[in-house]
């Protein structure tokens, strides 16, 4: 018996010397309760996150927005009253351009050699000279800007 208990006891020590045991390190798997390289990173991801649903949803706003702007231009509603004013306008252009290319003989009592227009707050002004054989168009918008055309009168020959 003796010897059972001096090889088990030897045995033992044989066993213990070869164990070895290290540093147990714990930490946090979480990166916002780490306050080293890992914790700004969180907050960063954290703000890019959430700048980046504010941003998604303004620009759904703004999507549906546009979106709604374009079914009310689209009404046959509108398209009607789009369609009028512009043969409006054209019939306008067309007077404006017909009294500056007016032809005076013996016959016409009345020729036009200037002319003004309002329209949507900008002024239309004409004035045709005889003697140069043009027409100067001066448009000023309501924002004061200037615009100023010299157009010939005469035979074009294409």
């Amino acid at each position: 018996m003796k010897s059972l208990f001096y090889t088990t006891t030897i045995g033992l020590y044989i066993l213990m010397a070869t164990a070895s045991a290290g540093e147990l390190n714990w930490s946090f798997k979480s990166p916002a309760f780490h306050y080293g390289n890992g914790y700004s990173t969180h907050v960063l991801s954290v703000e890019q996150l959430q700048f980046n649903r504010k941003k998604e949803l303004e620009e759904k706003r703004e999507a549906e927005l546009r979106e709604a702007e374009r079914e009310a231009e689209n009404t046959t509603l509108a398209k009607f009253l789009k369609n009028v004013e512009s043969r409006i306008y054209a019939t306008l252009s067309k007077q404006l351009v017909d009294n500056m290319f007016a032809t005076c003989d013996e016959t016409t009592t009345t020729c036009p050699t200037t002319g003004t227009a309002e329209i949507d707050g900008a002024s239309i002004y004409w004035i045709k000279d005889t003697t140069a054989s043009t027409i100067t168009i001066q448009i000023t918008q309501d924002d004061g800007t200037f615009t100023e055309l010299t157009v010939p009168i005469g035979d074009f020959n294409f």
